[in-house]
């Protein structure tokens, strides 16, 4: 009697899996996820880069993962996320950023120069 086990396709976990079978699935690349993400932020503060936007959002976006509760997936995307129900007047031409940063009055008032222009 053969004592291997039939390769499981690559990103596959069957059904009922068993929660030791959960973990021995998705433990190393999640831990190797978290290295790459603490060797980012060692590195944006050892350039002085760790009070932009971007990197305090993802910080706040870390302190979902310990706090638990559930949902994590869904709080982190949506600490994440634009929280606004209402479009730009005018487009900003920027691309998406990865993470929310509110308008700053100079941004809100350039705005308004520029919707009040567009209108004229």
């Amino acid at each position: 009697m053969s004592t291997q086990r039939s390769p499981r396709p690559q990103g596959k976990l069957p059904a009922a899996a068993s929660p030791r079978a959960l973990v021995d699935h998705g433990f190393v690349p999640v831990r190797a996820k978290l290295i790459e993400v603490a060797a980012f932020l060692d590195r944006v503060e050892r350039y002085g880069a760790a009070e932009d936007f971007r990197c305090v959002a993802l910080r706040k976006a870390a302190k979902i993962l310990l706090d638990g509760k559930p949902e994590r997936a869904r709080r982190t995307l949506e600490s994440l996320s634009d929280p606004t129900t209402q479009p730009d007047a005018v487009s900003t031409g920027k691309a998406a950023l990865g993470a929310w940063q509110k308008p700053t009055s100079s941004s809100v008032s350039l705005r308004g120069v520029a919707r009040s222009a567009a209108t004229k």
